[in-house]
């Protein structure tokens, strides 16, 4: 298996498809989230959550890295914090601040991807602060990408809720 290549076509098509979903959001829209059940995103962090979901997650695989402040140990931090409400998460303050951060995601994620060798991605086995079961780096690298996806769908939901003339296609950029 090539995983650079795999991983770069997965991040490619997962952005590029995101990317036209951003362009569906109405800047009216970003308070609003579904209104039954709970611990929703507004329409903001959801783009907000987007847009982080990629290129700090190679970096913190990586390097090691993942943005915590100096002594501050992530295995350490209780559930509450470590995966915060909706309501505690970040938000985009506008549709084009989402536009922007989703490219420095993109170049930041295919920047790191370019760090590591094929042997590194097909041999180390590597964990998450959140997950401590070990696999292969490049199956880590490509549940990001996963994860992004999953809340790729997650905004093709909300636009649906929200009326906007959306369709399957959209949902595979299509």
């Amino acid at each position: 298996m090539i995983w650079k290549e795999l991983i770069a076509r997965e991040l490619e098509e997962a952005f590029r498809v995101s990317a036209q979903l951003f362009d569906l959001v109405q800047e009216s829209d970003l308070g609003w989230k579904p209104a039954t059940g709970s611990n929703w995103m507004t329409t903001a962090q959801l783009l907000k959550h987007i847009t982080e979901s990629c290129g700090g997650s190679f970096k913190g695989l990586l390097t090691g890295d993942w943005g915590m402040p100096e002594g501050v140990d992530m295995s350490q931090l209780p559930p509450e914090e470590m995966l915060p409400p909706a309501e505690k998460m970040p938000a985009v303050g506008s549709v084009a601040e989402a536009r922007q951060l989703l490219a420095a995601d993109q170049a930041a994620a295919l920047r790191f991807l370019g760090t590591a060798s094929e042997e590194r991605l097909a041999t180390t086995m590597s964990t998450v602060p959140w997950d401590a079961t070990e696999m292969l780096l490049g199956h880590r690298m490509l549940q990001m990408v996963e994860h992004m996806k999953q809340h790729k769908g997650q905004l093709f939901y909300y636009l649906k809720l929200q009326g906007r003339p959306v369709h399957t296609g959209h949902l595979y950029g299509m």
